[in-house]
């Protein structure tokens, strides 16, 4: 597996830090480091509106911190949008939509034993994303295909760099947006979230899969093309742990699971401690084993991360990197009692 699995960990891109040298000294901490989205820092650096440079029709305004769409600005950029659609430049992320990433990039990771980056997925892009109408513009028959297939080039791209520098790198897909396609709200439902995935991952290399913190339907991930799948098992772990054979089925395939275990808000972080947290998570990999998921072969696939992002957190990036350390420990404490690998 190109993916490493064996308890290593990883985490989410999203990180409350307004000094870029410290976010990225935290992620560097990991077994699979990253490069952190910082959108206190600045605008720019907010998930969405990385994913968003040169897509046509986008209105960007950096004082109010907003991101609209223009179906009249779409016609009038589109045809130049598609002259460039094989420059490479034209689909990565540029060095004033993220500084982090670049300096990402100048560094040496050969010895890690894996890679990891990230981009704002195209449901949830399509979702927030709104035209003047305020009306979504994944709903648009017309731009909505086009979305599809500049988003799967911003991962292509963003992938071979990262391969550039360690072989084993791979792509996580945000999408929090899809919790709300299932929701019966968001007059986008299941089957044009599976039809539109289905066309977005036949156009995306790999290796590549979803991220998301919500509770989405899990047969429905799980029976995609992915990878990986990352999830926030604190508080879905009963949830999750019910879909036992779409889970077996996807571990089968090959399918690494990014198990979100140590949560990252203030509150819920205070409550809980190394010992707490092992439990939680020894039950849900119990519970699968009874359904017939053998545990030596889940924990070869499965990589262990915070459970979510956090932006609010009143002591602002320090809960954040108390969730790094401890969920290094609790990989260290794993390792040692199960020896994967």
């Amino acid at each position: 597996m190109s993916i490493p699995g064996n308890l290593l960990t990883t985490a989410m891109a999203v990180m409350p830090h307004k000094d870029a040298g410290r976010a990225l000294e935290t992620a560097l901490s990991l077994d699979i480091p990253f490069w952190p989205q910082l959108p206190l820092l600045n605008y720019y650096e907010d998930m969405y509106v990385q994913a968003s440079e040169h897509f046509p029709g986008i209105i960007l305004d950096m004082e109010n911190r907003s991101l609209r769409f223009s179906v009249d600005r779409f016609a009038l950029e589109i045809e130049e949008a598609l002259a460039r659609f094989d420059d490479p430049e034209h689909f990565d992320i540029s060095e004033t939509y993220s500084v982090v990433y670049h300096r990402f990039l100048r560094m040496d990771f050969s010895s890690r034993a894996a890679i990891r980056g990230q981009l704002e997925g195209p449901i949830s892009f399509g979702l927030n994303v709104l035209d003047q109408d305020k009306r979504p513009i994944l709903f648009d028959d017309t731009v909505r295909p086009f979305m599809l297939e500049f988003m799967a080039r911003r991962v292509n791209v963003q992938l071979n760099r990262l391969k550039k520098l360690n072989p084993n790198a791979f792509m996580f897909i945000d999408e929090p947006g899809l919790q709300f396609v299932f929701s019966g709200m968001s007059g986008y439902g299941d089957v044009a979230a599976r039809r539109d995935l289905e066309i977005f991952f036949s156009l995306t290399e790999k290796p590549r899969g979803v991220h998301l913190c919500g509770n989405p339907d899990w047969d429905l991930l799980l029976g995609l093309d992915l990878d990986v799948l990352s999830l926030d098992i604190y508080s879905n772990g009963e949830v999750f742990s019910s879909y036992a054979g779409s889970i077996l089925k996807f571990l089968d395939r090959g399918g690494v699971l990014v198990w979100g275990i140590v949560p990252t808000n203030f509150e819920p972080f205070g409550n809980e401690g190394l010992q707490s947290l092992e439990i939680r998570l020894q039950n849900i990999w119990e519970n699968l084993g009874r359904k017939g998921v053998d545990r030596e072969f889940l924990l070869a696939r499965s990589l262990l991360s915070p459970a979510t992002c956090c932006l609010i957190n009143p002591d602002g990036e320090i809960t954040v990197e108390k969730a790094f350390s401890t969920i290094r420990d609790l990989s260290r404490r794993l390792r040692d009692q199960y020896r994967p690998g």
